[in-house]
C-alpha cells in the first residue's frame, strides 16, 4: 500500500516543541536518505566460541557419517547425480553416499570471503571475514500493519518494503522477497520483484530461485544492470536456496543453485532444521544434519564452476512438542547458532545464521524478546550476511510493517554494539577528570560537550521522556510510533538514480519475458 503525506498521523503540538533541536540533530544522523559511514559493519567484537575441539570433532565426524553411511537423496536432477558421480560420490538411484574427505576436498575452490557489487559502488558489500549484512525478513505470504490487519502481500507492499529498506541508514542490502507479490502470476512475480530491487534500491539483492528459468531471468536482469562481462567476473547477486530437509536436495533448489553458480554468482545455502520434525530434537544431532546438507549444497556449486562464491547457511528453530508449532527465539536454537558459526568458520564458509526471528502474532513485547535473542545469536555466532534481519512476524507466515521499523531501530543498537568498545586516551577522558575535580558533575565539561552527539546510539522509535510528558502527550505505545514512522519514511522516500537504458532495457525485458507465457496462478 502506498502512502502519502496525509496520510501520516500528527504528531502533538507539545512533542513538536519540546526536544526539538534533539529531533533537529536525530534527523540530520538518522535522515531517509543517509547511509552508515561504511556499507556493511566491521565486526570490532569477538565472537562466541562455546563448544570445544572434542565437541566440535564430534559433530564433523557424525556429518561424514551421515554422508557416507546414510546418504543424501538428490531428487529430479540428472545432472547433479551426474557431476557426484563423477566427482567419486556412490549413486545408487537417487541415494548418494559420499566417501569421507570428499566434500572437504571439492570446497577447497570454495572463497573464504567474496563481494557482492551493488549497482552503487559505495553499498557494495563484504560477504564473509569480520563483515556483517543485514538484509530484511524473506518470504512471508501475508503483511501486517495497524491500519488494515493482516492480508495478502501485494506488489505494492513489495515494493514499499524495498523502499524501507532502502531509506533504513541501518539495512545494507536489499534482499529477495520482503513479501509474497500474491497479486502477481506464481511465475511472474520474480520479474517484478527484480525489477522493484534494481529500481527502488542500489543496494544487492537476492534473486529467484524457486525455478532454474526464474533464477536465470534474474540473472539476466543483472546483467542489463552491470554489463555481461562484469556480471561474469563478479558476483552481483546471489540466490537463497534451501534444503528439503531431513537429507534430501529436490531439483527444484539445485538447478537454481546450478544456474547461479555457471553464472559466477553467490549461492546461500540454508537447511530448515525444526527439530523433532526436520530433524531430530536435540541440537547437537540437528546441527551435525545440517551440517552435511550445507556442505552438500555448497559442494555442488564447487563442482558446477570452481571459485563458485557460497554462503554456509543455518536455520535452527525448536517446535512446541505438544502441538507441533514452530517457535523462535528459543534457547536451544540460541545456542545451536552459535556452534554452527564455530563449524563454518572450520569450513572456511562465510556465515548466514539466524536474523530477527519470532512466532509472536504482533509486534508486541513478546516479538521483541524472542527476536533480540536471535539476532543478538546472529551477531555473537559470527553470521555474516543475516536474513530475516527486520520485519519478521508471525513465524515468517506475515511481514509487519510496524515490526520492521522497530527491528531496524535494533540494528541500529547492533552498529555500536559491533564497533566494540574504545579504550583510546580520549575515551579514559584524563582532560575531564581534571576539569570537572571531585563532587562536580560531567554534563556541561568540555569533553562531554565534544563527545554529546555521537556518545550514545540515540533510538529514532523510544520515548526517553519523563512518565508525565508522554503521559500528557497521550501516551503512544512504540508499535504506534513505528506505524507513524513507516508511513512518514515512505512519504519522504526518494528512488536512487538510475541510468534511464538501464531502466528502459529491465522494462523490456520483463514484459518480453511475461508474454512469453501464459499467466499461473499456483
Amino acid at each position: 500500500m502506498a502512502v502519502n503525506a496525509s496520510e501520516t498521523p500528527m504528531t502533538p503540538a507539545r512533542s513538536r516543541v519540546a526536544g526539538g533541536a534533539r529531533a533537529a540533530r536525530r534527523k540530520a544522523r538518522t535522515g531517509i536518505q543517509r547511509k552508515p559511514g561504511v556499507p556493511y559493519i566491521l565486526r570490532r567484537t569477538p565472537v562466541h566460541e562455546v563448544l570445544n575441539e572434542d565437541g566440535l570433532q564430534k559433530i564433523e565426524a557424525t556429518a561424514e557419517r551421515i554422508l557416507a553411511e546414510v546418504g543424501i537423496e538428490q531428487r529430479d536432477d540428472d545432472e547433479a547425480l551426474r557431476l557426484w558421480r563423477a566427482a567419486g560420490a556412490e549413486v545408487e538411484g537417487v541415494r548418494i553416499r559420499f566417501p569421507p574427505g570428499l566434500i572437504a576436498e571439492v570446497l577447497r575452490t570454495a572463497p573464504t570471503t567474496f563481494i557482492q557489487h551493488a549497482r552503487n559502488p559505495a553499498n557494495t558489500v563484504q560477504i564473509g571475514g569480520d563483515a556483517v549484512v543485514f538484509a530484511p525478513a524473506y518470504g512471508a505470504p501475508f503483511v501486517m500493519d495497524l491500519d488494515q490487519g493482516r492480508r495478502y502481500g501485494t506488489l505494492a507492499d513489495l515494493e514499499n518494503f524495498v523502499r524501507l529498506a532502502q531509506a533504513s541508514p541501518w539495512m545494507h542490502h536489499s534482499g529477495g522477497i520482503p513479501c509474497e507479490p500474491c497479486d502477481i502470476p506464481v511465475n511472474k512475480r520474480h520479474l517484478d520483484t527484480a525489477a522493484a530491487h534494481i529500481r527502488l534500491s542500489d543496494r544487492p539483492f537476492l534473486g529467484a530461485v524457486t525455478s532454474e528459468s526464474r533464477a536465470e531471468d534474474t540473472i539476466e536482469m543483472a546483467r542489463l544492470v552491470f554489463g555481461a562481462d562484469f556480471t561474469d567476473r563478479h558476483c552481483v547477486i546471489m540466490g537463497n536456496v534451501n534444503v528439503n530437509s531431513p537429507l534430501v536436495w529436490d531439483g527444484t533448489m539445485t538447478k537454481a543453485l546450478r544456474a547461479y553458480a555457471r553464472a559466477g554468482q553467490g549461492i546461500v545455502v540454508v537447511p530448515f532444521i525444526l527439530g523433532g520434525a526436520m530433524g531430530p530434537v536435540t541440537n547437537a544431532g540437528a546441527i551435525a544434519q545440517a551440517h552435511a546438507e550445507t556442505l552438500v549444497g555448497c559442494a555442488l556449486a564447487q563442482l558446477v564452476r570452481p571459485g563458485a562464491p557460497v554462503v554456509y547457511g543455518n536455520f535452527l528453530s525448536s517446535m512446541a512438542l505438544r502441538s507441533g508449532s514452530p517457535t523462535f527465539g528459543t534457547p536451544e536454537p540460541a545456542i545451536g547458532s552459535l556452534v554452527v558459526g564455530q563449524l563454518a568458520r572450520r569450513a572456511g564458509l562465510p556465515l548466514r545464521c539466524s536474523g530477527n526471528f519470532t512466532t509472536s502474532k504482533l509486534p508486541d513485547a513478546q516479538a521483541m524478546n524472542e527476536g533480540t535473542v536471535s539476532m543478538l545469536t546472529a551477531v555473537n555466532c559470527g553470521a555474516n550476511y543475516v536474513l530475516h534481519a527486520a520485519g519478521f512476524l508471525d513465524g515468517l507466515l506475515s511481514m509487519s510493517y510496524e515490526k520492521f521499523m522497530l527491528d531496524c531501530d535494533f540494528l541500529g543498537a547492533l552498529h555500536t554494539y559491533l564497533a566494540g568498545f574504545d579504550a583510546s586516551d580520549d575515551a579514559l577522558a584524563m582532560s575531564a577528570f581534571r576539569e570537572v575535580g571531585p563532587g562536580h558533575h560531567f554534563f556541561g565539561c568540555a569533553h562531554t560537550m565534544a563527545h554529546y552527539e555521537t556518545a550514545f546510539w540515540d533510538s529514532d522509535l523510544a520515548d526517553n521522556r519523563p512518565w508525565e510528558t508522554w503521559d500528557e502527550d497521550g501516551g503512544i505505545d512504540i508499535a504506534t510510533r513505528a506505524n507513524a514512522r513507516w508511513k512518514a519514511q515512505l512519504a519522504e522516500y526518494q528512488a536512487p538514480p538510475l541510468d534511464p537504458g538501464i531502466n528502459q532495457a529491465v522494462s523490456e525485458f520483463v514484459a518480453k519475458r511475461k508474454a512469453s507465457m501464459p499467466d499461473q496462478w499456483h
